[in-house]
């Protein structure tokens, strides 16, 4: 499910984060995401979580 609008979540947590939609019973399953290249995106709701103090790869 892609949204028009992309939701950036900044963390300080330079492994890795987790989403479940946020939604509580509304949300999605949840799913871990790798922050290895500075940047993730959750393949459920396509809120993408920024790692601060990684450098963000191109094209990641």
């Amino acid at each position: 499910m892609q949204e028009d609008a992309v939701t950036v979540e900044k963390t300080d947590h330079a492994h890795a984060v987790c989403c479940d939609g946020g939604g509580g019973p509304l949300g999605h399953p949840k799913v871990y995401l790798s922050l290895e290249k500075g940047v993730a995106e959750c393949p459920y709701c396509g809120r993408r979580f920024v790692a601060e103090g990684i450098p963000v790869e191109v094209g990641a």
